[in-house]
């Protein structure tokens, strides 16, 4: 008996159909679950993005505010073209720093396919509150 067995083993080669199927169910459960997953940590990512540029473009206008203590406003352009104190603003593609206690700031920025205008905070809500500052952004063709 045991003879018979060993030689009903060795004879079998491969998966059966049923075997194979069940693999692949596997596989695509475990696939509906974590593309989305992966989407969502992309996006989240790109938005952590765009709230960093911020802060550079917000550290940036303190720098330039020292330097120019007559001034209580800059924009991107003039934190780009005067002085060195901007080389990249990211995402960020429209911004503009007031100077107060906090100085603040109010920016237009891209975070992969979403466009979000009119973004104010200070540097502790930029902190504190993160990619939660970004609401109501809107898709780009």
């Amino acid at each position: 008996m045991k003879k018979f067995i060993q030689k009903k083993l060795k004879d079998q080669k491969g998966l059966t159909l049923i075997e194979l199927l069940a693999v692949i169910v596997i596989i695509a459960i475990i696939a509906a679950i974590a593309i989305p997953a992966i989407g969502n940590i992309i996006d989240n990512s790109r938005k952590d993005a765009l709230i960093s540029d911020a802060q550079n473009v917000l550290s940036a206008a303190n720098l330039y505010f020292a330097d120019n203590g007559e001034k209580t406003t800059v924009s991107l352009s003039e934190l780009e073209a005067t002085g060195g104190y901007l080389e990249t603003s990211g995402g960020v593609t429209a911004a503009t720093v007031t100077k107060g206690s906090p100085n603040s700031i109010t920016f237009t920025g891209t975070a992969g396919s979403t466009t979000y205008s009119d973004v104010t905070a200070t540097a502790d809500s930029l902190s504190s509150q993160g990619r939660d500052l970004l609401t109501g952004g809107t898709e780009e063709e």
